[in-house]
């Protein structure tokens, strides 16, 4: 792997590692809390790296509000719509998910998901 790509291409690296950084901490992170932040990690890398492929170097948003009508002048909106609408979305979620989180602290006086699921199946014999 050449190293020039690598620098030439850094800020997917920094989206692909904060992906990475999220997906681990979903995985292995027994707190409900601890879950739900890796999952927003995982959401901002996915956003971050939807942002870079839409951004052409060189171009201005697309606003035509100097009269210029060529399209070549202007980035594609379709993925900073899309960034948009996934934030709102990922928002919605993550106050569902702390409610719900709220919900099991006070049911079960913990936020460990293996005490939860002891608990879970205590309850259901």
């Amino acid at each position: 792997m050449n190293v020039n790509h690598l620098l030439h291409n850094y800020p997917e690296a920094v989206a692909v590692i904060l992906f990475g950084i999220g997906f681990s901490n979903l995985l292995l992170q027994k707190n409900l809390i601890k879950k739900i932040v890796g999952l927003n990690i995982m959401d901002t890398a996915t956003y971050l790296f939807l942002a870079l492929k839409g951004y052409i170097d060189g171009r201005k948003a697309p606003v035509a509000a100097d009269g210029i009508q060529n399209v070549e002048a202007y980035i594609n909106p379709i993925p900073s719509g899309l960034v948009l609408t996934g934030i709102v979305v990922s928002v919605s979620v993550t106050a569902l998910m702390l409610s719900l989180t709220i919900r099991l602290y006070r049911r079960y006086h913990t936020l460990d998901l293996d005490k939860i699921s002891v608990l879970l199946r205590k309850e259901g014999k």
